[in-house]
Order: C-alpha cells, then structure tokens, then sequence
C-alpha cells in the first residue's frame, strides 16, 4: 500500500513540474533577436589621369598584393607632353653646343627658324587655352582638359623664351649670360620631364591595399573620367558586424562589451565585443515608444569586432545576436 502511496505522489509531483515548466515557457519573455551584416573593408582604385583604359590586369574574386599594377590608363595627351619635352631637351642641347662651339650663320638662320616656330606654337597654344577656358566656363569641357591646355601654353612659352635665348646666342655671339641661360634650359627640361614622367606613372593604377577584387567597374576601352573607380577591392580580414539598435538597449552595448553571435552562413558561434557606436541620419530611424506618446526612439549602429580571426567570414553574411530580458 506504501509503494502505490509513493507512486501516486512521484506521478503528482511529475506532473506539477511539468505544468510548471509548460506555464515558465508560456509566460517567460522571449530573448530579443537582433540581425546584423557582416561588413569589410573596401579600397576603391581610381584613375588619376583621365584617359581610355587600356588594360584591365584583374578579374573579380583575384586576390592582389599591396602596389601590384590592376589597370592602365592610355592617354595620348601626356605622350603630346613628352613630344614637347622631348624637343625642348633639343633646344636646350642646341643651346649649350651654340655656348661651347661658337656662332655661324647657318646656325643664326635655324635659331631664327626655331624661333619662329616657337612663337607661332605659342600663339596657337594660348589661342586654344583661351577657347578651351571659355567652354569650362559654361560647362562644357572637364577642369581636367582646362589644366591641360593651360600646361601646354605654358610649355609652349617657355619654348619660345629658350628658343629666343638660342637666337641671341646665334647673334650676338656666347657670354656668360648665354652660359647661365644654357643652364636655366637645363633646369626647365629637367623639371618638365619629372612632370611628365609622374603623369605617366600615374597612368599605371596599382592597389593600394592587399585584397580581394570583388568589381570591375569599366572594361577596356572604355573612357575613364578622373577620380572614378574602376576596381574595388575588399580587405576580408579586416571585417567586423554591424547592427541597428534602439537607443533604450544603448546600455548593453558599451564599448569593449563582449557578446556571442551567431553566423548561420558558417554554422558556428563567435565572440565579438562593441568597438564603436554611431547615431545613423534623422530619417527613418525614429521608433514610436508608444501609442499616444510623443517621445521617439532613435537607432544607433553597433560596431562588434571579431575576438578572433574568422576563417570564410565574407561581407554580406548574417549575424544573429539573442539579448535576455
């Protein structure tokens, strides 16, 4: 009779501790699940020099080292500016043989010839950076084809003074000035050849951060405009996970707090601790506290770390974070 007695209340007492058990679950709050996106860092390489692209040296999902060429820019205006380099190098060649080996007048008529050349050059020059001037004026051209022509005025008149100074020399015979003015042209061609050759490396584009390429954006053949990207790369081991919190959960979230999310696209669970908390823009993200009150909610992004290196961690993947009440 004792053992029936015993049984009866080990079957009661079960079934108290379901019912309670069933009325915890059924009147508990539910942890608050918040979804985030795995975020990366991204390096947008852009052309410095406008231009056709020649060459694109990558294709998406290549991975590139730090300084490794991705395209190239073909732009036959700075091979014009080579053309005119190239040509005051000879003037200035010229000037220093005319210094060093006296004056005949076969030299005085093609010091006189390159003369004429050069201020008809120059008068060209400044006619077309004039015209070019008053259509960026009204928007028609880019800033960048306003500089160009300005540059090559420029060259233009330093052509014309070098080859003003050679024909002095011719006429008048070599003097210390011409000597100085023969080492002023030296100057002038060094200078301008260092331009140009900036101008040239800038047309080869190269990544300014080791990553991966994830677009392409223009293909070859295709004009570029300056400062527009062309590749984008994406540094996957610089990640983090951002997520949208309203401002009354704030205070879980402080920077250094440690937290444990989950990434279904990995099927595993990770450490991450709050690094930086930003308050997104005035619009649409106001959250009512409730019906009839005038007070709002604002949203704020939570920046998490990872704690550790995350192999296959990629920008795009989900992040799920469960807060208990």
């Amino acid at each position: 009779m004792s053992a029936r007695k015993g049984l009866i209340l080990l079957v009661l007492a079960a079934v108290v501790v379901i019912i309670a058990v069933l009325f915890w679950q059924a009147y508990r709050v539910p942890p608050l699940r918040l979804q985030g996106q795995v975020e990366a860092r991204q390096y947008m390489v852009s052309s410095k020099v406008p231009g056709r692209l020649a060459e694109v040296r990558v294709r998406r999902g290549d991975r590139v080292d730090k300084d490794q060429p991705v395209f190239t820019i073909d732009s036959p205006e700075l091979r014009a500016k080579l053309a005119q380099v190239e040509a005051i190098d000879r003037i200035s060649r010229a000037l220093i043989s005319a210094v060093e080996g006296g004056t005949r007048e076969e030299k005085i008529a093609a010091a006189r010839s390159e003369h004429e050349k050069a201020r008809v050059a120059e008068q060209l020059a400044e006619t077309t950076y004039r015209r070019v001037r008053a259509l960026a004026d009204e928007g028609l051209v880019a800033r960048q084809r306003l500089d160009e022509a300005y540059t090559a005025w420029q060259v233009a008149v330093k052509t014309r003074v070098t080859t003003g100074e050679v024909l002095k020399l011719a006429e008048h015979g070599p003097r210390d000035e011409a000597r100085d003015a023969s080492e002023a042209t030296g100057d002038v061609t060094a200078s301008l050849r260092s331009e140009v050759a900036d101008l040239l490396d800038d047309t080869q584009a190269r990544a300014p951060h080791a990553g991966e390429v994830t677009d392409v954006l223009l293909h070859s053949g295709e004009l570029v405009p300056q400062g527009f990207p062309v590749v984008m790369l994406t540094d996957a081991s610089d990640a983090w996970a951002l997520f949208n919190v309203r401002e009354d959960l704030l205070e879980q979230f402080q920077p250094g707090n440690r937290f444990t999310v989950r990434i279904p696209a990995l099927d595993r669970d990770a450490g991450f601790t709050v690094s930086h908390l930003a308050v997104q823009g005035d619009y649409a993200t106001w959250s009512a506290t409730g019906k009839g009150q005038d007070f709002d909610l604002r949203t704020f992004e939570v920046e998490m770390r990872p704690d550790q290196p995350i192999p296959g961690l990629r920008p795009g993947m989900s992040v799920l974070l469960d807060l208990e009440p």
